[in-house]
């Protein structure tokens, strides 16, 4: 039943549109830091999931994703941890966005990130 009533919600309010659109933001804006730090990433995005890898090469499949570079991916884990930012542990793994997430949080956490990318 709780199942039901929380596909209602999000049908009537059509908040999965709007989640998706944070995640977009907040890939866009990790991009962006990114390009500007001269790190190369590669992200994936389906609906309010999103992945960053930090590689030069598109992540199509297992051998790809291996290919990136865990060891940095570590040193932007633990910095963001450090800001009070918490991401997936492993490169490996997605991140989801949610109804509860504010712009306020996007902002804060793009803001971590330009402080860690500036340290990769």
């Amino acid at each position: 039943a709780a199942g039901l009533a929380t596909l209602d919600v999000l049908c009537q309010s059509n908040a999965s549109a709007g989640i998706e659109q944070k995640m977009t933001a907040l890939g866009e804006g990790l991009g962006a830091i990114a390009e500007e730090a001269g790190i190369p990433v590669y992200q994936t995005q389906v609906g309010s999931m999103g992945c960053m890898f930090f590689n030069d090469k598109p992540v199509k499949n297992y051998e790809d994703a291996t290919a990136s570079d865990t060891d940095r991916f570590a040193k932007y884990f633990w910095g963001m941890l450090e800001r009070g930012i918490y991401v997936a542990p492993s490169q490996f793994e997605a991140g989801f966005m949610s109804m509860v997430h504010t712009d306020a949080e996007i902002d804060r956490t793009l803001e971590a990130a330009k402080e860690v990318f500036a340290t990769l």
